[in-house]
């Protein structure tokens, strides 16, 4: 054991373990929370491990609810903030490769942290500040290394989307994979396909936007992972495009376009692609304007006109999207472009439909062609934008 200077994050929460100690039991703080403390990085909640069943732990507190109770989970209200208790355990059968078909509640801490994923991720602290270390942790954390505990093979059997883990803490944390642990993911890449989309795809985004996400997604690629992902199969060459930017993306839908690009994606198949990620629609639209903002951007046959349509967000993102590409486009030239616009959007437009009914246009195309031709003259430049210059320009 190894002692540590404990922050302000842990010292709130040390009233917790202290309540559950005075009422005769074990109690530790576990997993990813230590490891940050280890390697300084922000902490936003703890986790806490028990040797009180779920029921004791509600005796316990006055204020608690059961959030995943089944699984030993309880959640505590106390001293103003809410933590998550859970119950040492064991996990057994794994039929869908995710999920435990049982979970058993055992009085031993060591129990507990053999089922955990990584080494860096089954350390323990107690209140005293001593880490407890069975698998040789901190010393995975001095070597930036990813250490399945145990038999990785095992570890992957028993939940697929600890592979995508491995490569995403890659990313995030600056590691790279311990051999057994890469072999193991190659030996069992298949396995990923039995997980669900979402998860995958929550595990993908934080990897393609970590800080090292370029060495990371080459072992997403080199391991085989990549085939089993929505769309992504047969694509190695077209995406390890990706290993070799000279920086990675820092937005999510700059990153699914990168995606889109990089597979050449027509705009037709974006929609589909996305949908199967399981992305929500307002994803979806976003990438396809950006990757369409992009192509016609990278062609230099931009009017002023297809700047208003693109928009600032769409045109800052494909701009975002042309650097990590290489892609020499003049974003300043584009952006000012772009901030000379008379107007920004169809609402700034000193006319509109109502307008027009009352100028004599009866409701029908020839309105909506008519609003269109203003819209463009003013953003052209062709005419000023009042009711009169665009009556004038429009012959009505």
């Amino acid at each position: 054991m190894t002692n540590i200077r404990i922050t302000e994050v842990f010292t709130q929460a040390m009233p917790v373990l202290e309540k559950l100690e005075e009422a005769g039991f074990e109690a530790y703080f576990v997993g990813g929370c230590v490891r940050d403390l280890l390697l300084e990085r922000p902490i936003h909640d703890v986790d806490i491990a028990t040797s009180a069943y779920p029921e004791e732990v509600k005796e316990t507190f006055a204020k608690s609810i059961d959030t995943g109770i089944q699984h030993g989970t309880v959640t505590v209200l106390y001293g103003g903030s809410s933590y998550e208790i859970t119950t040492f355990r064991t996990e057994s059968g794994y039929q869908d490769f995710r999920r435990p078909d049982k979970v058993t509640f055992v009085q031993n801490l060591d129990e507990d942290l053999k089922r955990r994923d990584f080494t860096i991720n089954a350390l323990a602290m107690n209140r005293q500040g001593e880490i407890i270390d069975l698998f040789d942790g901190l010393g995975d954390l001095k070597r930036r290394v990813i250490k399945a505990v145990g038999v990785a093979e095992d570890r992957f059997h028993e939940d697929a989307l600890r592979m995508m883990r491995a490569v995403r803490f890659m990313s995030q944390l600056s590691f790279s994979l311990e051999e057994k642990t890469r072999q193991a993911i190659i030996n069992n890449h298949e396995l990923l396909s039995k997980i669900s989309v979402e998860r995958i795809r929550e595990e993908f985004v934080k990897l393609a936007l970590g800080k090292d996400s370029r060495q990371a997604f080459k072992d997403f690629l080199a391991t085989g992972l990549s085939e089993e992902c929505p769309g992504l199969a047969g694509k190695k060459d077209q995406l390890s495009v990706f290993t070799d930017l000279k920086a990675g993306p820092d937005d999510e839908a700059v990153f699914w376009s990168l995606i889109a690009v990089l597979i050449n994606l027509p705009a037709d198949k974006i929609s589909p692609f996305m949908r199967a990620w399981k992305n929500s629609n307002a994803m979806n639209q976003q990438v396809r304007q950006i990757v369409v903002a992009f192509d016609l951007l990278s062609r230099g046959e931009e009017s002023d006109f297809d700047l208003f349509e693109i928009g600032q967000e769409n045109l800052e993102a494909a701009l975002k999207l042309a650097g990590l590409l290489g892609k020499p486009l003049s974003s300043q030239v584009l952006l000012d472009r772009y901030n000379r616009l008379p107007i920004k959007a169809a609402g700034e437009l000193a006319i509109d439909g109502q307008w027009l009914i009352k100028e004599g246009i009866k409701p029908s195309p020839e309105l909506g062609q008519l609003l269109r031709k203003a819209l463009e003259g003013v953003v052209s430049g062709q005419v000023e934008n009042n009711q009169a210059a665009i009556a004038e320009f429009l012959a009505i």
